[in-house]
């Protein structure tokens, strides 16, 4: 196991297999790539499994069993599954990859020694004394045993997996935190200095983890910096087959260290990605929702924003979104909601509480019954305690649920949800998000894990009577998140026609014990018929000209 967690990080934050959008992989445009051998799940209505794949000028062109194309490139899959690439519709990439320093995804380390075993993988990969990040994304539930004590590494342990390079870990929005020997020394020359104990541990809130995270934020997040770690987090969802993102931005940073995991500056933050898109090196697909919290009826900046920014403008590779995850500020939702309904824009909020979502609902509501949103595709997140009555009037009125599995990693029985099985038999539109990565990994293996099992990252039963299937699991990632993106008819399955999105997996997702299933990697990535991640797993067969 621990060896697989070095590897992966090498791989999916700039390792040389990782290829960049923009570089020519098989097959360039007009030549046609074939996939041949394997077991392609293509999650069309009819949950067809072929056994070949082809693909030219960005697009699946054929589907089946039969061979391929005379002249085509050819990959033979030696009966690897492959998936629809994975959409993930409620995320916050864009934050990861504003992240400063080297950031180092904890999220897939199941013990303190795939921590240590992360950074040292990490370190070689570097520069030399470059800091090595971890911010959110994890919880220290899953990085001990079951029957152990949670908690973080400690100094000693950070010092023996990265001796020649300061390391900071911190835990969801706001810590606690822990850094090594290196770490600890700059942190005591900054003004005022970061309070750090003897074992490394920083406090969480402002006087601690604040200071510490600002600290690092005004040393190290230069332009080109934002761009190699916008490139770094995309590269990273690649080695976990996720070839979409919808963003949802960020609260708006006061930088001062009242600012956590979650801040950003919500007007400059997605310049690292748009630079990546205009050099023809972006290597997933990114829509950028905008994110609102005016507390006033006057909604001084999302009038603003609606009246100078035009929704769902761009290209199949990168395009603006709606408003979300936040509208308004609690005072103000209802005002925001007919706005938006007025303006015709897409809006999307969360629920996290027994009751929040009711007056979310009957918001949307009165909106509707000033401009019709039938067609806007309003959404409500996460809702882990939505009742059926709720989700039947949030469908009246065309509207979705995005489900995430954040609970996996701190969840407990009183503090579990969603109601997976109960939402996917209501008929209501809904997909699967990861809401990475502040408090909940980006890694979809882990949220279809737990949507499948019920388990949380301790292994204890929390969500028992709402598992969904994997097949359903899968679906609500890949065929049914087009809807959130208004691009059902061109993603989300492996069908002639759709975009040419695909990720080959490192294990048969439907046939692995469950534990397993929070292995699984991608081993190449297709975006738009390019090769955008290559593990090298199947290296060792040439591509043939037929």
């Amino acid at each position: 196991m621990t060896g697989g967690i070095a590897a992966g990080v090498t791989v999916a934050l700039g390792g040389c297999a990782t290829r960049r959008g923009g570089t020519a992989g098989p097959g360039e445009p007009g030549d046609e790539l074939a996939l041949v051998n394997g077991r392609i799940h293509t999650m069309d209505r009819a949950n067809t499994v072929a056994t070949t794949v082809s693909i030219r000028n960005g697009r699946f062109v054929a589907v089946g069993d039969g061979p391929p194309a005379r002249g085509a490139r050819v990959i033979d899959l030696r009966g690897r599954t492959v998936v629809p690439g994975i959409i993930d519709n409620h995320n916050h990439i864009v934050l990861m990859g504003n992240r400063p320093g080297y950031h180092a995804p904890l999220e897939n380390a199941l013990s303190i020694r795939d921590v240590q075993e992360t950074m040292a993988a990490r370190a070689k990969a570097v520069p030399p004394e470059s800091w090595l990040t971890t911010i959110g994304g994890f919880h220290r539930n899953h990085l001990v045993g079951p029957g152990e004590t949670p908690r973080l590494p400690t100094l000693a342990e950070l010092d023996a997996a990265a001796p020649n390079n300061p390391v900071y870990i911190s835990e969801s929005f706001n810590g606690p935190s822990v850094t090594n020997s290196a770490g600890r020394a700059i942190f005591a020359r900054r003004t005022p200095p970061v309070p750090v104990g003897d074992d490394g541990s920083i406090e969480a809130g402002m006087n601690g983890t604040g200071l510490a995270t600002l600290a690092l934020r005004q040393t190290l997040l230069t332009a080109e910096q934002r761009t190699r770690g916008a490139l770094d987090a995309l590269s990273y969802g690649l080695g976990l087959g996720v070839t979409t993102h919808l963003d949802q931005g960020a609260f708006e940073a006061t930088n001062t260290p009242a600012d956590g995991a979650a801040h950003e500056n919500n007007y400059t933050m997605q310049r690292p990605f748009l630079a990546l898109h205009a050099e023809g090196r972006l290597p997933a697909r990114l829509q950028i929702n905008f994110l609102h919290q005016d507390a006033t009826p006057e909604l001084a900046t999302l009038r603003e924003r609606t009246r100078n920014t035009f929704p769902f403008f761009g290209d199949d590779m990168l395009r603006t979104g709606g408003i979300g995850e936040f509208i308004g500020g609690p005072k103000a939702f209802r005002d925001a909601a007919i706005w938006l309904a007025r303006a015709g824009w897409r809006a999307e909020v969360h629920s996290l509480t027994r009751t929040d979502f009711q007056q979310e609902i009957q918001d949307y509501e009165a909106a509707h019954k000033e401009a019709s949103i039938a067609g806007l595709r309003w959404v409500v997140a996460h809702a882990p305690f939505i009742t059926e009555e709720w989700v039947s009037r949030l469908k009246a009125i065309g509207g979705g649920l995005s489900l995430t599995g954040w609970r996996y990693l701190n969840g407990t029985p009183e503090q579990n949800g969603p109601p997976f099985r109960m939402i996917a038999s209501n008929g209501i539109p809904v997909g699967m998000s990861s809401d990475g990565m502040q408090i909940a990994p980006m890694n979809p293996w882990l949220h279809m894990y737990y949507a499948s099992t019920g388990l949380n990252a301790r292994q204890v039963l929390i969500n028992g009577g709402q598992q969904i299937s994997r097949q359903d699991a899968l679906r609500m990632y890949t065929a049914n998140n087009g809807w959130f993106l208004r691009q059902e008819g061109e993603i989300g399955t492996i069908e002639p026609g759709r975009l040419a999105d695909l990720a080959v997996l490192s294990h048969d997702y439907f046939t692995v014990p469950d534990e397993d299933l929070k292995r699984i990697r991608s081993v190449m990535t297709i975006v738009a018929g390019r090769i955008v991640h290559d593990a090298a797993a199947l290296a060792s067969v040439p591509l043939n000209v037929r």
